[in-house]
């Protein structure tokens, strides 16, 4: 009977042991599948916590990076206005170095005196000076009709990094209306990004107090007197703006705002005056057409320019410009034949033209025209 208690208790005992372990083990079954979700929860926070890390690193990134090129805007604007003061603060100095060429614009136009300068306005300038070849381009507003770009890229992307070194592409704004310059301005900024920078294109503007009070009466009035006043008023632009460039290069080249230029031109061009036998020559054209493509000898500017402002309101200027070889070269008393091969010496022609006129709007607000280069 003892003994069977005894068993009794020992199988009592062995059970709740057995419980008991039983017990335990699920317990810590449990402990341990929690350590393993806590483990798995602390590796997703982990991943969590590094995404965010990295996003965070991302976007910091792109802050700096925008600030860097907001602060690099602002520099660049900087500069240019910069390059634009310290043009102004020096006109005076410039116009001395011009051998008073501006300042003969006040003899034919007395207005003038009362102008504290008679400078042309630099928008975007470095001062690029003493290349061989200064390249003018006058524009001005042809409604909704605009060549320039097109013309400024076949001008700029066909020249050699070495022939853009050695020349400078100005582009003179000859118009009143301040929203086409800054239509040019910002179109010239974006596109010709490099150019601007490197100062192989310069923009100017042609304050509206240059021009005589009757051209800005003449353009309210019929259109014959329109047509008058806009024929004086591009004479005056293109002496103006060869008078601005003739300091800065030694041979002058005249372009239009709505024109194409030929692959390579300007290697040609170089080849061309390089290759010259007669240093008698007062013009070369490189085009046939009025007054595109005519190159010059920067010291013979002056006298041109004087020519022109003589007789501004008399003719257009691819006229005046005929009228002066006629007058430098031709003797009255020879023979008209002896004169015609007199100038042919002194206005050399380069054949082909280089340069295309494209430009079916005229800058004569209404007036349309399709004359082409035949021999382009």
């Amino acid at each position: 009977m003892r003994s069977k208690r005894v068993n009794l208790l020992i199988c009592l005992i062995a059970f709740v042991l057995f419980t008991f372990s039983c017990f335990c083990i699920s317990r810590m079954t449990q402990i341990s599948n929690q350590l393993t979700n806590c483990r798995n929860h602390m590796s997703e926070f982990k991943e969590t916590m590094q995404h965010l890390k990295n996003r965070a690193e991302n976007s910091r990134q792109e802050l700096m990076e925008a600030f860097n090129q907001m602060k690099n805007d602002i520099t660049n604007r900087e500069k240019v206005s910069g390059s634009l003061v310290e043009k102004k603060v020096n006109t005076t100095n410039q116009n001395e170095t011009v051998s008073n060429t501006l300042e003969d614009l006040k003899f034919f136009f007395p207005h003038l005196n009362k102008a504290d300068s008679i400078y042309p306005d630099i928008i975007i300038g470095k001062g690029r000076r003493d290349v061989s070849f200064a390249l003018g381009i006058s524009t001005v507003d042809r409604g909704n009709h605009s060549y320039l770009k097109q013309t400024l890229t076949s001008v700029v992307s066909r020249m050699t990094p070495a022939e853009e070194k050695d020349s400078v592409v100005i582009v003179s704004v000859a118009d009143i209306h301040g929203d086409y310059l800054n239509s040019v301005v910002n179109m010239i900024t974006k596109k010709f990004k490099r150019q601007v920078k490197s100062g192989s294109l310069e923009v100017i503007a042609i304050p509206a107090f240059f021009y005589p009070e009757t051209l800005h009466v003449n353009q309210l009035a019929d259109d014959s007197e329109k047509l008058e006043s806009w024929r004086m008023k591009q004479v005056l632009d293109f002496c103006v703006l060869m008078l601005y460039a003739q300091p800065k290069a030694m041979y002058y080249l005249q372009l239009e705002d709505d024109i194409i230029a030929k692959q390579m031109y300007f290697t040609k061009i170089v080849d061309f005056v390089r290759n010259i036998t007669s240093n008698d020559w007062f013009c070369i054209e490189f085009s046939v057409l009025g007054f595109i493509g005519k190159l010059f000898r920067s010291e013979d500017l002056t006298d041109l320019v004087r020519f022109f402002l003589m007789f501004y309101k008399d003719k257009p200027i691819d006229s005046l410009l005929s009228e002066i070889f006629h007058l430098k070269m031709c003797d009255t008393r020879k023979h008209p034949v002896t004169c015609k091969q007199r100038k042919k010496q002194i206005c050399v022609r380069h054949n082909p033209s280089l340069f295309q006129h494209v430009g079916i709007h005229s800058s004569l607000l209404g007036k349309e025209q399709y004359f082409k280069d035949i021999y382009y």
